[in-house]
């Protein structure tokens, strides 16, 4: 994990986005992107209700957090906080099973994609049948570019392995995006993103910029 300048902590697992539940599981990360705001702690998100976690909620804190709300007001319950949702793969498992049990809403994870080198093996058969969406940050085209902007601690394994991730997630979930962020990339390299994509068969987004805490 990296430390940032100012890290006001507190216990906000879940906080609502529109319709989306957004489920905060971690602070971990192997990435430093260049244009996300926990490189910027002192803006809106590093407030009294922060999603920087006093410490890793465990699967019963959420199921806690969970059965408090009033589900039937959300479409969708998102896998995304203040850092790579796959550093809690465990607990993130266990809640969308328990998800999948008692609740009827879709459910999506954003990723940066790096969940088989951060786990050591090929996470991609643990989500068929509980995610609806697997939504990647493919933040360019080029393996150089990538790397320069998103500095994750794998070096040049992480760009190959975050397509290969992106390439098996469609043998186990319905729909899966890969995203880049507006302002951040050339418009030729938006769109050499998306002949990419329809190389591999996904769906293309551009996302505006946002706190990691709505990434979508």
């Amino acid at each position: 994990m990296r430390y940032y300048k100012s890290m006001k902590k507190g216990m906000t697992i879940a906080y609502a986005v529109n319709n989306g539940l957004y489920l905060n599981l971690t602070n971990r990360c192997p990435c430093a992107c260049t244009f996300c705001i926990r490189q910027n702690a002192d803006m809106v998100y590093d407030e009294p209700d922060t999603l920087w976690l006093e410490h890793e909620p465990s699967f019963a804190e959420v199921c806690q957090t969970l059965e408090a709300q009033d589900m039937g007001r959300f479409c969708e319950c998102v896998f995304c906080g203040y850092g790579e949702p796959t550093e809690a793969l465990d607990v993130l498992l266990q809640t969308a099973r328990f998800i999948k049990q008692h609740y009827s809403i879709l459910m999506r994870l954003n990723t940066n994609g790096l969940g088989n080198l951060i786990n050591k093996k090929r996470i991609e058969p643990l989500f068929a049948g509980l995610l609806d969406t697997v939504s990647i940050s493919l933040n360019s085209s080029k393996a150089e570019q990538y790397e320069k902007s998103v500095r994750p601690r794998f070096g040049a394994q992480a760009f190959p392995a975050m397509l290969d991730f992106a390439r098996a997630c469609k043998n186990f979930v319905p729909h899966v995006v890969l995203t880049t962020v507006s302002t951040t990339i050339t418009a030729e390299d938006e769109a050499a993103c998306a002949a990419l994509c329809r190389k591999l068969g996904v769906t293309y987004r551009i996302r505006d910029y946002s706190a990691p805490a709505e990434r979508s």
